[in-house]
């Protein structure tokens, strides 16, 4: 039995590896690329016929009714039962749901096509196609040859393209995109946002020499004492890189022009690392967000970035960054433009909910429950906002399935490996609101060691729930144990009581280590008015957030910060009160429409105030 059980793991982590995609590229945006972004063509497949045969076996790669080929007849009498046009388009990058009523609740296969001619390219440049992001399960295909798939809806993916496949005009993209829910993915069945299902980010050619910076990071060294480095003004930096193909020995020169830095790092087989000192270095700060021009030079190419350095850390009871203690003045958002019932796709819709945020007067942004674009990273760099990522680790994940272990592994490494330059970004989340067990403790401590071991220039989190005891409320969730912080999702007198019953709750943690509200909010109907015990109005919602803020105001020495549930009200297929709730979940601080409800400027109060606090330290 032991035996067979080995087997069928090593099975398990095939399948999860199978058709795995090539080693991601970072910091796409300054590549030499073609954007495959705009109108695509669809066919919705609900059983799958361009995937199976009538016996539910895949079909080949030869077989003319797959989708993925081309389905323009040879002459009248061949038949064909499939094919694109312009009747049926949709736009890239975005959610299928929001562009036409026929995808409002659908979940399943939708098939994406469209066609694009052979970029320019010179001698012994290498092609590849990259994908922000596809809502979950995605299969590629190029002129009837299949590139690869990927899992993950939430995470970026690439394929090189080999010169054999590419022609001079019309090359026939197909991408089979699945948004099915399933009890052994990430996220699994349950979860209380939409599943918005498509294309939902920039589709992409990436063009590079033949060797090319792959991946690196670069950042403050984790050990360095900050208050001496502030005072030398000297700053050791370290990092690495990785190259795309394997070479005996190559040299990569770093540049950060504006304070004269220059230095050469080694690269053997492909790898290498570097611990170099830089001076006069402006630290990264919501106060300050310093960003560098940071050039790296491979050869004849060169690759830049925009990066701020800064030390992030726990000393005790507190958060501290670059030596000064912090206090997170947070809230909650999701990926979405409410007024529009869609998924957020680009900077402008960044832009907008950050422009929210902002006026919230918040230091820091939670981005639940899964990664964000990168273009809420790149702004909140720009814009001075802390940032926590989390990967869809939610509720009733299969804590006993190594296969799903594996998946948010991989989820986990694609989240690091984009952001791990943003300055921004300040806590990785491994899960949120995941029931205590054993088997649930071993599987989340395993993704705090992952994280860990993948970046130690961050703080290791996720959001746990509490038990709520009247007068005493107590938290020893044994993961807590293992993160860097103790944060925890509350909602006493939202669920359970009334907001009143916060006055006079005490809270207390069974470890030594930063305490961080995740969560905290009441739902209301923006322009619903009553007087404040009436559920769903806004009045109700302001006093819970004053309950909750005096609350707040007598916490325990470790108390470091807080993220309300949350900035905007967001489309949950779980809400369904016909009057109040409509398919929306109504604990936004704004309403489905953009307009602000009393509780946020509750909220901005207070935040004025913690501000005003912290400067006088």
């Amino acid at each position: 039995m032991i035996f067979k059980k080995i087997i069928v793991t090593f099975l398990v982590l095939c399948a999860v590896t199978a058709f795995a995609q090539e080693n991601l590229i970072v910091n796409t945006q300054n590549r030499k690329q073609v954007s495959l972004n705009g109108t695509w063509h669809y066919i919705i497949d609900p059983y799958e016929t361009g995937f199976y045969d009538y016996r539910y076996k895949e079909k080949g790669e030869k077989d003319a009714e797959a989708y993925w080929n081309n389905p323009e007849p040879n002459g009248k009498t061949d038949r064909k039962e499939h094919g694109y046009n312009n009747d049926y388009s949709i736009q890239v990058p975005g959610d299928w749901n929001s562009q036409d009523d026929v995808f409002k609740y659908y979940e399943g296969t939708v098939w994406y096509q469209r066609e694009f001619d052979k970029p320019k390219l010179d001698e012994n440049e290498r092609i590849f196609l990259y994908f922000g992001a596809v809502n979950y399960e995605a299969h590629v295909y190029l002129n009837g040859k299949k590139l690869g798939m990927h899992k993950g809806g939430f995470t970026p993916f690439n394929f090189e393209i080999s010169p054999g496949m590419l022609k001079d005009k019309g090359n026939f993209l197909v991408v089979k995109v699945d948004n099915k829910r399933y009890a052994d993915e990430v996220p699994t069945l349950n979860t209380d946002w939409w599943n918005y299902g498509g294309i939902t980010r920039d589709v992409k050619l990436i063009i590079t020499p033949q060797n090319f910076i792959q991946q690196y990071a670069i950042h403050l060294k984790q050990s360095q004492d900050i208050e001496k480095s502030l005072k030398r003004k000297r700053f050791n930096i370290s990092g690495y890189f990785k190259l795309n193909t394997t070479a005996a020995e190559e040299k990569i020169t770093i540049e950060i022009p504006e304070i004269g830095f220059k230095e050469n790092v080694d690269i053997r087989d492909s790898e290498g690392s570097f611990d170099l000192e830089a001076k006069k270095l402006e630290l990264w700060s919501p106060e300050n967000p310093k960003l560098y021009k940071v050039m790296f030079t491979l050869g004849e190419h060169t690759l830049t970035d925009k990066i701020g350095f800064r030390k992030v850390e726990v000393s005790g009871k507190d958060v501290l960054l670059n030596g000064k203690e912090i206090f997170m003045r947070g809230i909650s958002i999701h990926e979405e433009i409410a007024p529009e019932i869609r998924r957020a796709k680009n900077s402008a819709d960044a832009d907008k909910l950050f422009g929210w945020a902002k006026d919230l007067n918040v230091n820091m942004v939670r981005l639940a429950h899964y990664p964000h674009n990168e273009y809420m990273t790149r702004a909140a760099d720009s814009l001075g906002l802390l940032v926590w990522s989390e990967i869809p680790v939610y509720w009733t994940i299969d804590f006993k399935n190594d296969e799903v272990l594996e998946k948010a592994k991989k989820q986990l490494d694609e989240m690091i490996i984009r952001d791990q330059n943003k300055a921004s970004v300040i806590i990785w989340s491994v899960g949120n609101e995941t029931p205590v067990s054993e088997a649930r403790t071993k599987f989340m401590k395993s993704l705090v060691m992952h994280a860990k071991e993948k970046d130690d220039t961050r703080l290791i989190s996720a959001a746990l729930e509490v038990g709520y005891n009247r007068g005493r409320n107590y938290i020893d969730d044994p993961l807590g144990e293992y993160t860097d912080i103790v944060s925890v999702n509350e909602y006493l007198g939202w669920y359970g009581d009334l907001p009143h019953a916060k006055v006079k709750s005490k809270w207390e943690t069974a470890y030594d280590k930063p305490l961080f509200f995740s969560e905290t909010g009441a739902g209301a109907k923006g322009g619903f008015h009553a007087d404040k015990e009436t559920r769903w109005s806004e009045e109700f919602q302001e006093w819970y957030f004053e309950e909750t803020l005096k609350m707040m105001e007598n916490m325990p020495e470790n108390f470091t910060g807080l993220s309300p549930w949350i900035l905007v009200d967001f489309r949950s297929p779980k809400r369904n009160n016909p009057k109040y709730q409509e398919g929306w979940n109504r604990k936004g601080l704004i309403d489905d429409k953009g307009n602000k409800k009393k509780a946020f400027f509750t909220l901005k109060k207070y935040y004025e105030k913690k501000e005003e606090e912290y400067k006088k330290r």
